[in-house]
C-alpha cells in the first residue's frame, strides 16, 4: 500500500483593506483548509505591499520586534501605532508603516475629506524610529487616508524638519490639525 502524502498548501495572501491584515487573512484561510482537509499541512506567508501589516510582517521575518507608539492620527485624534525594529542582518533598520498612523481605516467614512486629514503621525513614527537608534528607516506608503500632496510636508515637520524646499508649494494644515498650525508650511 502506497504511503499517504498529506496535502500541502502555501497560503500567501495580502490583506483585506479595512478589515483583516495579511497575517489574519492567511490564518483564516489556513483554518478553512484544515477544516475541509483535517490532515492538510499549511504554510502561511503574509504578502505585504507597504500598507497594513508591513511592519509586523518584516519584524516577524527578521526576528525583530514591534514598538508601540502613540501618534496623531489622520483626523487629529491620538491613535495607538507602532514601528518595527528589524532583527538579524537588518538590525539598525526601522520600518514605518504609513497605514499605522494615517491609514484609511483610521478615517471614519464621514470624515474622508483630503483637506481635513494629515500625515503628521507618520513623522512622529519616523522621530520614534530615530529615538530608538535606527540608522536606516523604510517607509511603507500603502493604504494612506491622507492626501499625498501634504505627506512630505507635515510628515517632515513632525519628524523635526524646520523648513521645506523653496519650490514646495504652500500647504495649509487640514481642518483637524491637532494644534495651532503655522499658516503655511514654508519655514
Amino acid at each position: 500500500m502506497p504511503a499517504v502524502v498529506p496535502h500541502r498548501f502555501l497560503i500567501a495572501p495580502s490583506g483585506f483593506k479595512e478589515s483583516l491584515d495579511a497575517a489574519e487573512v492567511a490564518e483564516a484561510i489556513a483554518c478553512g483548509v484544515r477544516r475541509a482537509l483535517p490532515g492538510a499541512v499549511t504554510e502561511r506567508i503574509a504578502m505585504v505591499d507597504g500598507g497594513e501589516g508591513t511592519a509586523a510582517s518584516l519584524a516577524a521575518s527578521t526576528g525583530g520586534r514591534l514598538v508601540p507608539v502613540s501618534v496623531t492620527g489622520p483626523v487629529g485624534q491620538p491613535v495607538e501605532s507602532h514601528i518595527a525594529l528589524l532583527g538579524g542582518a537588518a538590525r539598525g533598520t526601522a520600518v514605518v508603516e504609513m497605514a499605522a498612523a494615517a491609514g484609511l481605516r483610521l478615517v471614519p467614512p464621514d470624515l474622508r475629506d483630503p483637506a481635513a486629514t494629515t500625515t503628521y503621525g507618520v513623522g512622529q513614527l519616523i522621530a520614534a524610529a530615530l529615538d530608538e537608534g535606527a540608522t536606516r528607516i523604510l517607509v511603507g506608503c500603502g493604504d494612506s487616508g491622507a492626501p499625498p500632496t501634504e505627506e512630505p510636508v507635515w510628515c517632515g515637520r513632525s519628524a523635526g524638519a524646520s523648513s521645506t524646499p523653496v519650490d514646495t508649494p504652500s500647504v495649509t494644515a487640514g481642518r483637524n490639525w491637532p494644534g495651532p498650525p503655522p499658516s503655511t508650511c514654508r519655514g
